[in-house]
Formats: C-alpha cells, sequence, structure tokens
C-alpha cells in the first residue's frame, strides 16, 4: 500500500515516511502513527501524518 489514501491509514499503526528535508534523497524513516495531519480523502505525495517520535512526513509505505 501506497499511503496515498487517508481511509488505509489510523493511529497506532506501523509506516515509512519521508521527511521534508529527505524528499530529495528519498530517505525512509520507519514508525508508528500518532496522528493524521491530511484532511482530504487523497493526497498523490502521500497523507501527511505524525509519529510517535514526533516526526512528521508523508507516508510512503504501509507495514501493518
Amino acid at each position: 500500500m501506497n499511503g496515498q489514501e487517508r481511509a488505509q491509514i489510523r493511529p497506532g499503526i506501523t509506516v515509512q515516511v519521508v521527511q521534508k528535508q529527505d524528499q530529495r534523497s528519498g530517505k525512509l524513516t520507519e514508525g508508528v502513527v500518532k496522528d493524521i495531519l491530511t484532511n482530504s480523502a487523497r493526497h498523490p505525495h502521500g497523507i501527511k501524518v505524525r509519529l510517535e517520535s514526533g516526526m512528521v512526513g508523508r507516508v510512503k509505505n504501509i507495514l501493518s
């Protein structure tokens, strides 16, 4: 799953996100979703979330 659909994402699942400063390199960071920050149902670059670590990024992969 690619993380573009808000309905697929909920707090507590493990995802890989790309942070703003890592967009050029494509470096992914793994974490557990705490909050969903994107209000729209879809986003072409991935739904923006806050992880439990406090990190903010766009979901690229849903792991669980």
